[in-house]
């Protein structure tokens, strides 16, 4: 007798099932707990609606804090036996690059995590912010606002980071400055005295900082220690409330962050967001951040793709997409050419809490 199949591989033909796949473990796993709220209270008011095709909604968790290969196993494992038929989630662009020719042509794919753009897999589509209408904006913002000239770029050492840094180079010049240095660490770093140094030679006026979860909360208070706060400012692209949060209230200061959703924002969408999240889920559920609240972003996009297209085929769902819109926490987003487009803020840490300045 053959052995049972895990769990993971159960297959069940009357719901449409979707694979979330967001960090578990790993620098990215402390906002794995908002992603998974943020994705379950969308599933609960498709489901409220009526579900997809006329189909109950579920989800079927992947931990993609794991090594980029053993996450594309297992939801290519999902794929092929019909367990899943969409995929969605907060991971990184590792995460993405080893997964998407995996079920390419097979599902539709949503990714909500920003990142450094230029994706155009087939069935792939993209809910997050990218460095153009991201961090471009925000570094013209300050160097006209706070003069900064001198940029430092530190990074974790993958695509992201990288071709991101490359942006970079390109709008410090176009800002009338230049980056004056960068340093690309693994993820999990602890130690940053090294890069600290270099920054500090430097004579950088801000820091982009493109690290991930922990990472990025462990530089914040290895920055607050050396006082580099009273010398320069720092610019992120991935900060969210749980940072801050974990960061602690005196390793804020100075520090600006860019997205598409701060739980700050006054809007009647974050407002009816905040109540619903509260209602399900009690005031002592983790913090709304742009980074949990993408995966809310994520079902939704996916349910609508499914929806316009009214069947899970992979070639009518790419032909309706252009077509495809949803209302969320950021409003009414449209897809065009797979990536959605959206109102992109400009926020400062005030202790625990982002203040948002701008839209940019």
């Amino acid at each position: 007798m053959s052995a049972p199949a895990p769990p993971w591989l159960t297959v069940d033909r009357t719901v449409v099932s979707i694979a979330l796949v967001y960090p578990m473990r790993g620098p990215a796993g402390m906002f794995g707990p908002t992603c998974e709220l943020c994705a379950q209270l969308a599933v609960e008011e498709i489901n409220a609606g009526g579900g997809v095709l006329g189909r109950e909604v579920r989800l079927v968790p992947v931990d993609g804090g794991a090594p980029p290969t053993e996450v594309a196993a297992q939801v290519e494992a999902l794929v092929s036996v019909g367990a899943v038929q969409g995929v969605t989630g907060w991971h990184i662009s590792s995460v993405r690059q080893a997964l998407a020719p995996r079920v390419a042509g097979r599902v539709p794919y949503v990714y909500t995590a920003l990142y450094e753009g230029g994706e155009r897999t087939e069935g792939v589509y993209l809910t997050s912010e990218t460095p153009d209408a991201q961090l471009w904006p925000a570094m013209r913002l300050l160097a006209g606002e706070q003069g900064v000239r001198r940029w430092f770029v530190v990074g974790n050492d993958y695509v992201w980071p990288r071709r991101t840094a490359r942006a970079a180079q390109r709008y410090a010049l176009r800002g009338g400055g230049r980056v004056v240095g960068q340093a690309f660490l693994p993820l999990e770093t602890h130690d940053f005295d090294g890069v600290l140094r270099r920054i500090e030679r430097s004579e950088a006026d801000a820091v982009v900082m493109l690290l991930v979860g922990a990472d990025a909360v462990r530089f914040n208070r290895a920055f607050a220690r050396a006082a580099m706060d009273q010398r320069c400012l720092r610019l992120s692209t991935l900060m969210d409330e749980n940072m801050l949060l974990a960061s602690g209230a005196g390793a804020t200061r100075r520090l600006y962050s860019t997205a598409g959703f701060f739980a700050g924002l006054v809007t009647q969408e974050n407002l009816d967001f905040h109540g619903e999240f509260a209602r399900r889920f009690g005031v002592e559920a983790p913090p709304l951040g742009s980074l949990g609240e993408s995966c809310y972003e994520g079902v939704m996009l996916l349910a609508a793709l499914i929806g316009q297209a009214r069947t899970l085929d992979v070639r009518a769902i790419e032909t309706a997409a252009d077509t495809v819109a949803y209302h969320g926490p950021r409003g009414r987003l449209q897809l065009r050419r797979r990536h959605v487009r959206q109102r992109i803020y400009l926020a400062e840490a005030d202790g625990l809490d982002f203040t948002v300045l701008a839209q940019i």
